[in-house]
């Protein structure tokens, strides 16, 4: 029973802004939450980087905010998407969110460009995700000039140096002490994209509990080599 408990602990939690930790880009997650709560006037929000950095994260948190609080968001996955989507539903959004959008062939730009227009005129807001700016994207210039007219943010991966004490500090916010020690140990052992980092704290945070036992170095060590299929777990 413990076992599946655990295994099923195990999953990935949704995308939110409590689990995005945003080390420099405090200022992008910031607007982003303004944009989900429908303080934000301009039409346009474009975050962009590298792939990992949490692009898309950002987006999923934003739409999932945004309808929590009963309003209209779609998330489109990729630009192509776009063609098979109901105009009138995007058109009626608050937020639609765009992945990949530096992807966009020619019939995908010519529905944003279509859709940037139709959010323009009834308050909606274009979220869109890009791996470069509005500048280097090879878009048709009418489409390039309205994403760089709203809001432009670079979304900069955690850095290696930065990562304990947002992990200990992501801890905190669920109640839990997380020693050097455990963090060390996470570090060295498991996968370090903070994606995976935080689906682990937030499992073992679960684990600790169902098994009444706090997260240290033992505990972590039987519970990744049994359930993640560790095997350099010494």
């Amino acid at each position: 029973m413990t076992e599946q408990l655990v295994f099923e602990l195990a999953q990935p939690e949704p995308p939110s802004f409590a689990n995005f930790l945003p080390g420099a880009n405090s200022e992008a997650l910031d607007a982003l939450i303004r944009i989900a709560n429908g303080s934000v006037p301009e039409t346009g929000l474009l975050v962009w980087g590298a792939a990992g950095a949490g692009k898309t994260h950002l987006l999923r948190a934003t739409v999932g905010a945004c309808l929590a609080r009963g309003h209209g968001a779609v998330l489109i996955a990729a630009p192509g998407a776009l063609a098979a989507a109901d105009p009138h539903v995007l058109a009626a959004a608050r937020i639609v969110a765009i992945d990949d959008a530096d992807r966009a062939g020619d019939d995908a730009q010519g529905h944003l460009f279509t859709l940037y227009n139709a959010l323009r005129a009834t308050g909606g807001h274009l979220l869109v995700a890009s791996r470069m700016p509005p500048s280097r994207m090879s878009l048709r210039e009418d489409l390039r000039t309205r994403l760089g007219w709203g809001l432009v943010y670079e979304i900069a991966p955690l850095a290696d140096a930065d990562k304990p004490a947002a992990l200990a500090g992501y801890a905190r916010q669920r109640g839990f002490d997380l020693s050097d020690e455990v963090v060390r140990y996470l570090l060295a052992h498991g996968r370090r994209d903070m994606t995976t980092l935080l689906s682990t704290l937030a499992a073992l945070d679960r684990h600790s509990l169902a098994t009444k036992r706090p997260v240290t170095v033992p505990m972590v060590r039987g519970w990744l080599k049994r359930e993640i299929g560790l095997t350099d777990a010494g």
